[in-house]
């Protein structure tokens, strides 16, 4: 039944959004050239990994000595725009209808977080990982990952049709509010680190 909620609403949502997605795609080339797609190896359902996709919202800028500047140094206006709407994230409708991902789920995190997990943490991977999820409407990036990580367990325990319809429906009014998208002092969410 998830599966079947995930294929009907992220067709309808690309018959949607297409006009939107193929405006940002022109508008990315334009401003910033290629690739126009971010694509990063994140893990999925029991750790998995995958490729997920996001418009692209930073430039490779590199400082004296060669070494890549950080994230908000690199991260274009054009990016800011995308991420405060969460319109970056539009390319991962694709990674849902390919089932990578579900609409709903815990987001997915860098691979490089999976040895510093606790047991209890690394339970957020008994589901697949989704473009919003209980956390996302709880705070986002604007609570620790303590909270973030016990808002996932609880979605893992919790999970069921009705809470994935409040979840999607929660995420449209934290979008257009653009409530989370940074943490405090930070551009996005800072790094897990155990």
């Amino acid at each position: 039944m998830k599966r079947m909620i995930d294929l009907i609403v992220t067709f309808l949502l690309i018959l949607i959004f297409s006009p939107i997605m193929v405006t940002i795609a022109i508008i990315i080339f334009i401003s910033m050239g290629t690739p126009i797609l971010f694509k990063q190896l994140r893990p999925g359902l029991s750790g998995k990994p995958f490729y997920i996709y996001k418009f692209r919202t930073m430039i490779e800028k590199l400082d004296e000595d060669g070494n890549m500047l950080p994230g908000q140094l690199r991260l274009t206006r054009l990016g800011k725009w995308l991420r405060n709407y969460s319109l970056d994230e539009l390319p991962q409708l694709f990674n849902v209808i390919r089932g990578d991902i579900s609409l709903v789920g815990p987001r997915p995190l860098l691979m490089e977080y999976l040895p510093l997990y606790t047991k209890e943490q690394a339970r957020r991977h008994e589901v697949k990982p989704g473009i919003t999820g209980w956390a996302q409407v709880n705070g986002r990036n604007s609570i620790n990952w303590e909270e973030k990580f016990k808002l996932d367990i609880w979605y893992v325990d919790n999970q069921s049709i009705s809470l994935d319809l409040k979840i999607m429906a929660l995420t449209i009014i934290k979008v257009i509010k653009k409530e989370g998208v940074s943490a405090r002092d930070h551009y996005s969410m800072e790094r897990f680190k155990k």
